[in-house]
């Protein structure tokens, strides 16, 4: 999350605390309610972390204020709406999607003394980057999040819109925390606030 807003030329602080907001919402919507559930919950804490993101960037672009004290500013505001989710640790999370973390991968087929020292969190964290960071690195918005990182000024002229691409790259990075509060959530099975 922190890599795509400091290629942007930028700094986020409050990663860590819309991880715990999308932890504990995720949790609170998981908790108690059918297996089935989880797979609305998935992408609505995704979209979450994505809403998030957003309201750092545009607030960073709108105010002018550096990012470094609206995201410490926001990491507070985050972290006071994750208690109002959740008090206290709890919550819940589906068994099913807590099965693609926890343990270690096995192949039919394959050896285990082979696949017993790969987790199965690492092969999620490589599909999740593969799926957003790949197309954001070969896409025309990667190359503006490079260009604003290196010059704002310079990618002005060359026709970037560098408010849209600082919005966005803030937006990726709150989806990117999106992920990291789910997965959170899954390995640990219960969401908290702090």
């Amino acid at each position: 999350a922190q890599t795509i807003v400091v290629i942007g030329g930028g700094i986020d602080l409050s990663i860590a605390s819309m991880m715990a907001l999308t932890s504990v919402t995720a949790a609170r919507l998981m908790g108690g309610a059918s297996e089935e559930f989880a797979i609305l919950v998935v992408p609505l804490v995704l979209l979450l972390g994505l809403l998030l993101g957003a309201i750092n960037g545009i607030l960073i672009v709108i105010t002018r204020v550096p990012d470094i004290i609206v995201t410490l500013a926001m990491l507070f505001v985050w972290q006071g709406v994750a208690l109002l989710v959740l008090e206290s640790p709890g919550g819940g999370a589906a068994e099913w999607l807590r099965a693609l973390v926890i343990g270690t991968l096995s192949i039919p087929g394959v050896p285990e003394a082979i696949t017993q020292w790969i987790p199965k969190a690492l092969i999620l964290v490589l599909v999740c980057l593969g799926i957003v960071w790949i197309p954001l690195h070969r896409s025309r918005l990667g190359l503006s999040i490079y260009a604003i990182g290196s010059s704002s000024l310079a990618a002005f002229r060359s026709g970037v819109g560098v408010a849209r691409t600082k919005i966005t790259s803030y937006a990726v990075a709150g989806l990117f925390a999106g992920m990291g509060g789910l997965v959170l959530t899954l390995s640990t099975g219960i969401g908290a606030p702090i």
